[in-house]
């Protein structure tokens, strides 16, 4: 199953959404199925990242524009090598939805609980909306 997953941070200055493919190996029926997919995802694509290391990192012109335009332009190295633990991060997301953390809608849809059967088909978007903690006083 492919779907497009878009994420967003309130607060961020810069107000780029990008849209990022997702292969998904089956199609998830609640929403705890879908993070739990979305999370592994992000935990294989850490772990080729952290296998292809290139020994002369270079970047070229159009990738230097298209970070520019994201707000950091870097060579994306991973620094921490140490392979997550995949049901601590499934863990943590998971609480991180119930704390409020985040957002999740589903073809403009919000979806609200966890547990509840939805209907997700191909090139479905989904979209994540983070939301920042304020730090400060008014004093």
């Amino acid at each position: 199953m492919r779907i497009a997953v878009t994420v967003k941070s309130i607060g961020k200055r810069k107000n780029a959404l990008s849209r990022i493919p997702v292969e998904l190996a089956q199609t998830p029926q609640t929403l705890r199925e879908l993070i739990e997919a979305l999370v592994e995802w992000n935990i294989r694509g850490l772990v080729e990242k952290q296998q292809n290391i290139s020994i002369v990192p270079y970047l070229t012109e159009g990738e230097v524009k298209e970070r520019a335009e994201n707000g950091k332009v870097g060579f994306g190295a991973v620094y921490n090598d140490t392979i997550p633990d995949v049901q601590k991060s499934l863990d943590t997301a998971i609480q991180a939805f119930e704390d409020g953390l985040y957002r999740v809608f589903i073809s403009d849809e919000e979806a609200e609980a966890l547990d509840i059967p939805f209907s997700l088909k191909d090139e479905d978007e989904v979209v994540l909306i983070r939301f920042t903690m304020l730090a400060g006083s008014l004093w």
